[in-house]
C-alpha cells in the first residue's frame, strides 16, 4: 500500500496575521482555495523548495470565536493513499473507528490513538462507491 503525506492544517483566526506570521519563518504561499458555500478559505504555505510540505491555513469567514481557547487550532494530518477502502478495512481490523468513511470513493477520516484527525485522500480518481463504505455513518466527528 503507498502512502504520501500531503500536509497539516490549522485553523486561524486572522488569516493576514496568520500568513504574515509564517512569512516571517521563510514560508510562501503556494496554492489557495475559497469556498463559497463552506465560507471557508484554504491558504497553503511552504518554504521554497520545499512546496510538497505546506501547512494548510483553514480560515473560516464567519470567524470562530472558540478560537484559540478550544484548541481547535491544529485540524488534521493529510496523507494519499493507493486505496482509500483498503486502507480503511486495513485500520479497522486493527481497532481503529472510521469517523468519516470513504463513502465517496476519495475521502476518510480517522483519530489517532491522541485524538488527532487523520484525513485520508484516495490517489488519483474516487473509487467506485463500495459497501461497506457506502451505507457507513460517521462516528464521533473529526
Amino acid at each position: 500500500m503507498s502512502l504520501r503525506y500531503l500536509h497539516t492544517m490549522v485553523r486561524v483566526k486572522d488569516l493576514e496575521k496568520s500568513m504574515a506570521f509564517y512569512e516571517f519563518l521563510g514560508l510562501k504561499e503556494t496554492r489557495r482555495m475559497d469556498s463559497e458555500g463552506g465560507r471557508f478559505t484554504l491558504v497553503f504555505m511552504a518554504p521554497p523548495g520545499q512546496e510538497e510540505c505546506p501547512v494548510e491555513l483553514t480560515y473560516n469567514w464567519d470567524g470562530d470565536d472558540a478560537l484559540p481557547d478550544d484548541s481547535r487550532h491544529f485540524g488534521h494530518l493529510a496523507y494519499r493513499v493507493g486505496n482509500i477502502y483498503e486502507m480503511c478495512q486495513t485500520l479497522m481490523d486493527n481497532g481503529v473507528t472510521i469517523n468519516r468513511p470513504p463513502r465517496d470513493g476519495h475521502m476518510a477520516f480517522v483519530r489517532s490513538p491522541d485524538n488527532i484527525s487523520i484525513e485520508l485522500l484516495q490517489e488519483g480518481d474516487n473509487l467506485p462507491p463500495a459497501e461497506p463504505w457506502s451505507s457507513m455513518e460517521n462516528t464521533g466527528h473529526w
